[in-house]
C-alpha cells in the first residue's frame, strides 16, 4: 500500500523561470539515470526479494526514489512556471519565442508538452523499462545498483554545474546526496553476503578464472594490478592465445546420418569454384580508377589507339 504525503521531500526553491534549464533536467525524471529508473529498478526487486533485510532495504529506498522524482518534477514545472502561461494563454509571440529560445532551445518542454514534466529524458526519448537491468541474483543486482547510484551522482553534478540558481543547486545537491547514502547501503548490502563473489552459484573453472590474456598488442600495453602479479598468469604469446583449453581451435558437432548427407549435399552445391574467375557486372561496366579488371572496356582500347 501507497499513501502520499503532499509535502516534498526536499522544498523546492527556484528563483526563476528557465525554460531551457528544465529540459536538461528532465534527464533525471525520465532518463536511465533518472529517478523513475532507479524506483522501479529497486521496487521490482524488492517484491522479488526472498531475504527480509533486503526487501526492506529495496522498498525503503525504492520509495524514497519516487519521492526524488517528485522533487525534480516540481522543479520541471517550476522552471516552466511562465513559459506555460504564455504558451496557454497565448501571449505575444516574440515574448513567448523570447522566453523558449533565450540561452539555448527548450521547445521540448515549453511547446511539446505545455511547461509539464514529461517522462522522457532531456533529448526526448520517452522513458522505458529497458534501462531497468534486473537479473534477479542479489549480488549481481546490488552491484548494477551500486554502478546506478554512481552514475546518478554524475549527472546530479552536471545538473548542478549548469545552473546558477542557488535554489535549484541546493535541491540538486541534496539529491545527489541520496545517490551517495544509497550506494554505501547497497554496498553494506552486497558485502553482508558472504560469499558475494562470483555471482551465482556455479564456481568458476580454475584453470581460466585467475588468466589475463593481453589480446589488444602493441603501443600502450601496460601492467596493472588488474594484469600483474601473484594474483594473475599473464599470457601474450601468439601461441598460447588461441584455443587456449588445448584443442585445435575449430568448431564441430555430431550429425546423424542423414543431416550428415544433407549437410555434404549442401557444401558441394555452394562450393566456390575457385579454378574459374568469371568476369563480373562491375568488371564489365568499369571505369577509370575501377582498378585491375579481367576485361579492357571498348572505350578504353579506343582511346589507347589514338
Amino acid at each position: 500500500m501507497y499513501m502520499h504525503n503532499k509535502r516534498l521531500m526536499y522544498t523546492v526553491r527556484v528563483s526563476e523561470p528557465d525554460p531551457r534549464l528544465s529540459t536538461l533536467m528532465l534527464e533525471q525524471f525520465g532518463g536511465p539515470q533518472g529517478e523513475l529508473a532507479a524506483a522501479m529498478r529497486y521496487f521490482t526487486q524488492a517484491i522479488s526479494e526472498s531475504d527480509p533485510g533486503r526487501k526492506d532495504m529495496l522498498h525503503d529506498i525504492a520509495t524514497e526514489e519516487l519521492s526524488h522524482l517528485e522533487v525534480i518534477g516540481n522543479i520541471v514545472v517550476m522552471l516552466n512556471k511562465g513559459v506555460k502561461a504564455k504558451v496557454a494563454e497565448g501571449a505575444e509571440i516574440g515574448e513567448l519565442m523570447s522566453d523558449v529560445f533565450h540561452g539555448g532551445e527548450s521547445h521540448l518542454t515549453s511547446i511539446l508538452y505545455g511547461g509539464c514534466a514529461a517522462l522522457v529524458n532531456s533529448g526526448g526519448v520517452p522513458w522505458t523499462a529497458a534501462y531497468i537491468d534486473s537479473i534477479g541474483d542479489p549480488t549481481c543486482d546490488l552491484r548494477s545498483n551500486i554502478a546506478a547510484e554512481s552514475r546518478a551522482k554524475i549527472v546530479y553534478e552536471r545538473l548542478i554545474n549548469a545552473t546558477d540558481d542557488p535554489g535549484v543547486k541546493e535541491a540538486l545537491g541534496f539529491l545527489m546526496t541520496r545517490e551517495v547514502a544509497h550506494q554505501k547501503a547497497f554496498e553494506k548490502a552486497l558485502y553482508s553476503i558472504q560469499p558475494n563473489f562470483p555471482p551465482g552459484k556455479l564456481p568458476a573453472d580454475e584453470k581460466f578464472a585467475s588468466v589475463y590474456y593481453n589480446l589488444s598488442q602493441g603501443p600502450g600495453d601496460e601492467r596493472g594490478p588488474w594484469n600483474q602479479g601473484e594474483l594473475w598468469d599473464f599470457v601474450e604469446a601468439p601461441d598460447e592465445l588461441a584455443a587456449v583449453d588445448g584443442g585445435d581451435g575449430g568448431a564441430t558437432v555430431a550429425l546423424n546420418d542423414n543431416d550428415a548427407a544433407l549437410d555434404a549435399q549442401l557444401t558441394a552445391r555452394t562450393a566456390s569454384q575457385v579454378e574459374d574467375d568469371p568476369i563480373t557486372g562491375a568488371e564489365l561496366g568499369a571505369g577509370e580508377g575501377a582498378g585491375r579488371v579481367n576485361v579492357i572496356p571498348d572505350e578504353y582500347e579506343e582511346d589507347a589507339a589514338e
